[in-house]
């Protein structure tokens, strides 16, 4: 901020003040022109100006009478300015005024720098496509890209199919570029009905649309997509050009799991549309060419992980719950516990779904949901006559940042209630009400339901329970603290972890005293789970634990203290 230049209270109070009563004058010429005296008057940047008159825009309902002719106003500033700030007045205003005729001069004004990043804002909620050629254009020099964009100008469709996809002896590059806005500026789902037999397009179609469902980073990106039902709808009309082999089964279990459970459940479909969706796809997967895409005898490398996952997670989406409909119907509260694709995310959720739509991926689409051992096996579901408070997802970059969603859950006599909801987007949600029966009987089910469950998973689970029921296992090391899990890069192998302190096996360790952390790595031999978790119980009874592991997260002199001696290669 220049030595001149306004804070932001003083700013935002003088460029109210220099507008708003302007959207009144009936001469449009004249309040033009007096806009332009006040506000280059002001020490007020053009960036500030603009968020400034964004905030006004965004306040004016559409039905009061000052909203029109601040709207012809925005259209003056915005397209006959000469100073920059008159231009971000506009500009702002224009983001929440503007309409389909604003787009010439917002992509006009996008070919200049300074004020790319407002028109793309301003014509997200127009014109997404431009939008998307707008951002593209300013934000990449490489020729690829470029040609690309030429291509969708000049309307080849053609060349933008060839540019999309790579030569037969290529392997595939990847974009520079967000996967919504790629999607857009080629309008896909338009590509794909132009081009319906070309199975190579289904596919990448097919790839682009998972990522943009993948609501792990910041959020599903599908409703960044203009169109979002239409490219699913043309996705799944041309599964089954694809091949049947390992990576397509993936990509469509994954797109029939988002559209049951996540990000593609809550999009605006017509009534019925998506279960017809999930049918065909189901049906198609269910053929007995790409069922044996997924037969492997060897489960423990990367493919081998994937094809158990499609096998046991393979009619998990499009099985149809039994029973009566209604308030304790099974439709009405329902528990999916959800493992995502190992070769891409490999994330395991407890999915809420209520009345048929997913409950997280409506009220927090940042979130995670929360894992099985949480919910269910530790039981955070069950409602008793005490009201619970319960986390129920979590965005990656944590609470601090994007927050989490919460909801406390009590038991009303014969019914269960989730109310005091904290962290969800948009207006709080009502409370919601099931039958306590159908509720109970629910989660007993889930809890018992275990068919998603992947060898490492058991493994990691047998291994924790067992270093539970003998602390002297790591205790009399001074260690403690362990978890067992399937690693997160690799979920064929369990990660065991502890930490190492002077009196932390007795309890009596100094808070802040040096400390050492290990990991030990457990990869899948192909035996049953019980007999691996057991084999690993052995080996730590043997010895010294922290001579089986690996020291991570540790510091030299903590460990010259504790008398550990520091791997010779300094990696730790």
């Amino acid at each position: 901020m220049s030595a001149r230049e306004l804070e932001w209270g003083p700013a935002q109070a003088a460029v109210t003040e220099a507008l708003t009563p302007l959207f009144a004058d009936p001469d449009l010429g004249r309040a033009a022109e007096a806009a332009h005296l006040r506000l280059t008057a002001l020490p007020v940047e053009p960036e500030t100006v603009h968020r400034i008159a964004y905030l006004i825009g965004r306040r004016l309902p559409p039905d009061d009478p000052v909203t029109g002719p601040a709207r012809q106003l925005a259209r003056r500033l915005a397209g006959t300015g000469t100073h920059p700030v008159v231009v971000s007045a506009g500009l702002g205003l224009l983001t929440w005024l503007g309409g389909p005729e604003d787009v010439p001069v917002l992509r006009t004004l996008g070919m200049l720098e300074a004020f790319a990043d407002p028109v793309v804002e301003a014509l997200d909620r127009i014109d997404r496509h431009t939008a998307a050629v707008v951002w593209l254009t300013g934000r990449s020099d490489q020729p690829r890209v470029l040609r690309l964009i030429e291509a969708v100008t000049a309307g080849d469709f053609d060349a933008v199919r060839d540019l999309l996809l790579p030569a037969a002896d290529e392997p595939p590059a990847p974009w520079p570029v967000p996967v919504a806005r790629l999607a857009e500026v080629v309008r896909l789902d338009a590509l794909l009905r132009r081009y319906p037999q070309d199975a190579g397009l289904v596919g990448l179609a097919g790839r682009l649309l998972a990522l943009m469902a993948d609501s792990y980073v910041d959020g599903p990106k599908l409703p960044d997509y203009s169109r979002p039902v239409q490219l699913y709808e043309a996705v799944v009309a041309g599964a089954h050009r694809l091949t049947p082999d390992l990576d397509a089964h993936a990509m469509l279990l994954s797109l029939a799991i988002g559209l049951h459970s996540g990000a593609g459940a809550v999009l605006d479909w017509p009534p019925g549309r998506r279960r017809e969706l999930l049918d065909t796809l189901g049906g198609l997967l269910a053929e007995p060419a790409w069922a044996a895409s997924a037969d492997r005898t060897d489960n423990t490398d990367r493919a081998g992980l994937r094809a158990g996952w499609i096998r046991r997670t393979g009619r998990r989406p499009f099985a149809r719950p039994a029973g009566p409909a209604g308030p304790a119907g099974p439709d009405r509260f329902r528990l999916e516990v959800v493992v995502t694709d190992p070769d891409v995310r490999h994330l395991v959720e407890t999915r809420v779904l209520v009345d048929g739509l997913p409950v997280v991926a409506a009220l927090f689409p940042k979130g995670v949901c929360e894992s099985p051992g949480a919910l269910l096996d530790g039981g955070l579901l069950r409602a008793g006559a005490e009201p619970r408070e319960v986390q129920l997802a979590f965005p990656h970059c944590g609470e601090e940042c994007c927050g989490t969603l919460y909801v406390t859950i009590r038991r009303e006599g014969d019914q269960v209630v989730w109310d005091g909801w904290r962290g969800a987007q948009g207006p709080q949600p009502a409370a919601l009400r099931f039958d306590a029966a159908a509720y109970d009987a629910e989660i007993t089910r889930a809890t018992q339901d275990r068919e998603w469950e992947w060898p490492a998973h058991t493994t990691a689970l047998q291994i924790a329970q067992g270093l539970r029921d003998r602390p002297e296992l790591l205790s009399r090391w001074d260690c403690g603290e362990a978890s067992a899990r399937p690693s997160w890069g690799d979920p064929g192998t369990v990660t065991v972890s502890f930490a190492h302190q002077r009196g932390l096996g007795a309890g009596t360790h100094e808070p802040g005293g040096p400390r050492l952390y290990f990991e030990w790595l457990v990869p899948d031999d192909g035996s049953p789970p019980q007999e691996q978790a057991a084999a690993a119980l052995r080996r730590l009874a043997a010895g010294d634990p922290r001579f089986l592991a690996e020291l991570r997260y540790a510091r030299r002199e903590d460990a010259e203290a504790l008398g550990f001696p520091w791997p010779a290669e300094d990696t730790a």
